[in-house]
Formats: structure tokens, C-alpha cells, sequence
């Protein structure tokens, strides 16, 4: 059996609360110049060779690995000790590039009223509407379905092997749309107006024919993202959610229950006083972000996989003994939870320091296991 072919099994089993003794890496990566650092070779320059040797140094990692060893433009945006944002795009750095844009619809909704004009049914080609982050046709359950099933093999049929990590994701599972479509100020003028609710239910209706048509793929996992809440906690009340986001996430996420399709739920912030409704309506799954409580969320949720206690703070700022401190926490959570993957829930953005990330991926190979 090969490497990559163990990590997958490896992963597999993790993500269903299984994991072994070894606690294995799930890293959202996105730093070109650790790589540089940590292989001696150059990112930029040749971008395969350093990848590849990336992940012959920490096969951990399983970084995709570049087909080319064809140079990568540096990005505009790589001042360290001044601005990484793009004003005028309003994007920020991000890897060895830029983000997509955080000016949502704010320049498109000025008022209260632009809002309550708007039918996401009359508009669900959203094609155009880059803001929107799931930029795609969803008029009909057949369109969404058609274009998602030629991502995975034809001999797959309707039905993905076991064992395997063949999987969909959706982005704006429900929270984000409107917050995405109007932009936050917009979104928190209105949602509480009466009015909101046939927005609402217009984009519950676009999300039902995206859900029936994962329900449909050759898939084991459904990934589903929302940021339902902020660093401090929720963004909206508990009476809102109950009336607006819960019973979809139930409605949705048991059209994948009903064909053995496991929902991974993910959201930055801090969680915690949601975390009870999100299993309850299906979720087997959570990724978040290091102000979560996930020693509470391991001791009452063990066989659910969990993933995101590491703080990229840390990381950044901290001395070599900050980190061996935070990965041995990490380990001690991993302990109590099948489904726990080491992981720098912050992103392991571009400004961490390379030296840093050598600390925390040598502490967990040393202390990372159950």
C-alpha cells in the first residue's frame, strides 16, 4: 500500500470518528513562503520541485502537487511590514495570490427596500454575480445535478465506494446567502422585517433543489459551509436560527442522511452555543475555529470528527514553547475524540513564519497521538 493510499484510509477513518492511534493533518495551507523555508527550495521559481519535496519532508501535509515546474508570478500583495490588501479589488493576500473579493452586495443594495425588492427565485441564475461566492445556474434540481456529476467518474454510477473520501461541498449552506447577496449591513437592517421571510424561503427553495441533487452523487460526505456565527459567538438570536436556518440544515441535510451521505459542518468563529442544533440536525462533522471550546465538544460529541483547535496566533506570535504547549493540548483533545484531526483552524495563512511551522509539525509528530 502506498503513502497516499494509507492517508486516505487513514482520513476516512478519522472523518468518521474512527481514527487511529496516530492523530493525523487536516491543514488549510496557504503559505508559499514556509514551503520555500522548509525545503530550501523556492516556491516561485520551481513550484513543483518544492512542493514534491514538501511532501517527501511531511507527507503529513498531502499537498497537491503542481504539474509543472513552470514559474508562479509573486503576488503584488507581499509586503509583510505594510498593507497585503488590495483596496480598490477588495481583496486581501492569500497564498501566492490574492482572495476573491470581500465587497459583497453592497454597491448593489442601497437601501432597505432594494432588498425587499429582490427575488432570489427570479434571479437563481447567478451566474454573473461573483460576490456570491456559489456563482452558478440553480434553476432547476436536474441543471445543478447534471453539472456536479461530471466532477466524479461515470463508472462510479450513483454511488460512491466505501472507504472512499469522494465527497460535495456547498458554501452557502443558508446563513450566507443573504449575508453575501445584500452584504452585512443590508442583511442586519433586514432580517428581522416580516418582509425577509419570503426572501428567505426563495433561497431555502434555491438550496433544496442543491441538497436533492447532492443527495444523488456518488458521494460519502457532504461538506457544508456557514458561518453562522462571529469570534464571540452568534450573529443572530436563537428564535431567528430556529426560524430560519435549523429546520433547513434538518430538511437538507436528511436528504443525504437517507443515503448514507455524512454532513461535515463548517463555520469560523466560535460555535459553541450552536453546536448542540447543528448535530441535531444532522451534522456528524465540525470544522471551526480555535475560540470554540473543543475539549467540551470532544468529551460530548467523541465519535464525531472535529477539526480546527490550532491557533495560527500562536503560531505567528509565539515562541517555540507556546507552540510545543499548544500542540500537546491539541493531543490531549485528539484523545478524547475519534474524529479529531490536527489542524490550524485560523488557516495557515501567509505571514506565518516558516521556523514556526517546522516547531508545530515536528511537536505533532511527536506528541500527536491517542
Amino acid at each position: 500500500m502506498t503513502i497516499d493510499e494509507q492517508r486516505d484510509i487513514d482520513v476516512y477513518m478519522t472523518m468518521i470518528g474512527k481514527g487511529g492511534k496516530k492523530i493525523i493533518h487536516r491543514e488549510i495551507w496557504a503559505n508559499p513562503d514556509a514551503e520555500t523555508y522548509l525545503t530550501g527550495i523556492d516556491h516561485y521559481d520551481r513550484p513543483r520541485d518544492c512542493r514534491l519535496r514538501l511532501n517527501e519532508l511531511y507527507p503529513q501535509l498531502s499537498l497537491r502537487v503542481p504539474e509543472t515546474n513552470e514559474p508562479i508570478a509573486r503576488p503584488a500583495l507581499d509586503n509583510r511590514c505594510g498593507s497585503s490588501a488590495n483596496m480598490e479589488n477588495h481583496t486581501v493576500r492569500w497564498n501566492d495570490s490574492e482572495t476573491g473579493t470581500f465587497e459583497h452586495g453592497e454597491k448593489y443594495f442601497k437601501t432597505e427596500e432594494d432588498v425587499f425588492a429582490f427575488s432570489p427565485l427570479e434571479h437563481c441564475d447567478f451566474t454573473d454575480w461573483k460576490f456570491v461566492v456559489e456563482n452558478k445556474d440553480f434553476s432547476s434540481e436536474e441543471a445543478i445535478y447534471e453539472r456536479c456529476r461530471k466532477s466524479y467518474p461515470i463508472e462510479l454510477g450513483d454511488k460512491a465506494p466505501d472507504m472512499s473520501r469522494y465527497g460535495t461541498s456547498f458554501y452557502n449552506t443558508m446563513f450566507m446567502w443573504p449575508l453575501l447577496t445584500f452584504g452585512w449591513e443590508m442583511f442586519m437592517a433586514t432580517c428581522l422585517d416580516e418582509r425577509f421571510e419570503r426572501i428567505m424561503d426563495e433561497f431555502a427553495e434555491i438550496n433544496r433543489r442543491v441538497f436533492k441533487a447532492f443527495s444523488r452523487l456518488p458521494v460519502n460526505f457532504c461538506h457544508c459551509h456557514d458561518d453562522i456565527v462571529c469570534t464571540r459567538g452568534p450573529v443572530c438570536s436563537r428564535e431567528w436560527m430556529n426560524k430560519y436556518i435549523f429546520p433547513r440544515y434538518e430538511e437538507y441535510w436528511g436528504y443525504q442522511k437517507a443515503r448514507g451521505i455524512r454532513v461535515m459542518f463548517m463555520t469560523d468563529g466560535k460555535p459553541d452555543v450552536y453546536v448542540d442544533d447543528v448535530v441535531r440536525c444532522g451534522a456528524t462533522g465540525l470544522t471551526t475555529e480555535p475560540y470554540a471550546d473543543f475539549k467540551g465538544i470532544a468529551k460530548k460529541y467523541p465519535d464525531n470528527m472535529l477539526c480546527g483547535e490550532g491557533d495560527n496566533r500562536v503560531l505567528t506570535y509565539g515562541t517555540k514553547e507556546d507552540i510545543k504547549k499548544m500542540v500537546i493540548s491539541m493531543a490531549e483533545t485528539g484523545k478524547m475524540c475519534g474524529g479529531y484531526f490536527m489542524c490550524i483552524g485560523n488557516h495557515i495563512a501567509w505571514n506565518v513564519p516558516g521556523e514556526s511551522l517546522k516547531y508545530y509539525l515536528d511537536y505533532s509528530d511527536t506528541y500527536a497521538y491517542r
